[in-house]
């Protein structure tokens, strides 16, 4: 969907267009392109860094019982996409492998343009799971441990999907659309919400937003123990569930883009150090012959529930 129609849309639906009031707030009119308060995770000293998809800091907090030093940062961005374009565009990674179950790289990848040594696209083939829409943390961790020994002396990026919807062992419908269907959306489902087309009230979207969380943490604390180096733990941005925005005061849900409330940009930032740290080389990255199709990319993205 390009401006004009977000424009267009936003102006006929009073709720967006008070979040589009809200971005144009937080992004300064224009003259901001991502939270320039937030750090940069590329620019730290890590090994391996975990991202955890859309995982706000007050959840990780009150869930996650992994070993390591926990702190709290603020992301530069509230979407994926807008994470990747502040942090990896035009960027040198010829020192780090991005192994990731979110196709939003690939979908982007004529403007947002990285040199990682090397991309996984876990979503792409196998490790898609059909049933649940998305990849599961287990399959994320696998590949991750198959990359690491496959290059043992590049830096890692491992970018979980959860706890970002869709929301694994979800099996309940609510009044208005399934909400554990993604394929019965034409719209985002956090738009859904947000509208009130689906009936679901703060209490239950929150328990199936940890309940996500939980179903991942093993697999990441088994990453954590089986990988040397220093590993932090992360996340691109965080997720609103009915708490209001700013300046403009509505209850906002999801994670929009360019907003940048403490719930969607608090994120944690745990070190957890594994012995010995890797011997980092930069290479030069291989040549990609094969691609998703174009349709696969899209039927993913819409199961991911990024339709709009």
């Amino acid at each position: 969907m390009d401006t004009r129609s977000r424009l267009r849309r936003a102006l006929s639906t009073p709720v967006l267009f008070c979040r589009h009031a809200n971005r144009l707030y937080h992004r300064r009119l224009g003259r901001r392109t991502c939270n320039e308060a937030g750090a940069d995770p590329f620019d730290a000293d890590w090994d391996t860094l975990v991202v955890l998809d859309a995982c706000r800091y007050d959840l990780f907090e009150r869930r996650a019982d992994l070993p390591g030093r926990l702190e709290r940062r603020q992301s530069p961005a509230s979407t994926t996409v807008e994470f990747l374009r502040a942090t990896v565009d035009d960027r040198d990674l010829r020192d780090t492998v991005y192994v990731t179950a979110n196709p939003q790289l690939h979908q982007h990848r004529d403007s947002i343009r990285a040199r990682f040594a090397d991309v996984v696209e876990v979503w792409s083939g196998e490790g898609w799971d059909e049933e649940h829409g998305t990849v599961l943390p287990e399959t994320m961790t696998d590949a991750a441990l198959r990359a690491a020994r496959t290059h043992p002396n590049k830096r890692l990026v491992v970018h979980y999907m959860q706890p970002h919807y869709p929301f694994i062992g979800a099996d309940r419908g609510f009044e208005g659309g399934d909400f554990t269907d993604a394929e019965a959306a034409t719209e985002n489902v956090w738009v859904q919400v947000l509208q009130g087309r689906l009936d679901a009230d703060r209490e239950e979207l929150w328990t199936l937003y940890a309940d996500n969380l939980d179903r991942a943490l093993p697999h990441v604390e088994r990453l954590l123990a089986a990988l040397d180096g220093r590993t932090v733990v992360t996340a691109d941005h965080g997720n609103m569930l009915g708490e209001r925005s700013f300046p403009i005061p509505f209850r906002e849900w999801g994670h929009p883009r360019g907003v940048y409330t403490p719930e969607l940009v608090d994120v944690p930032w745990l070190v957890h150090e594994g012995g010995p740290r890797r011997e980092i080389h930069a290479s030069t990255p291989d040549e990609r012959t094969d691609s998703p199709t174009a349709d696969v990319v899209a039927d993913r993205l819409r199961d991911l529930g990024y339709a709009e």
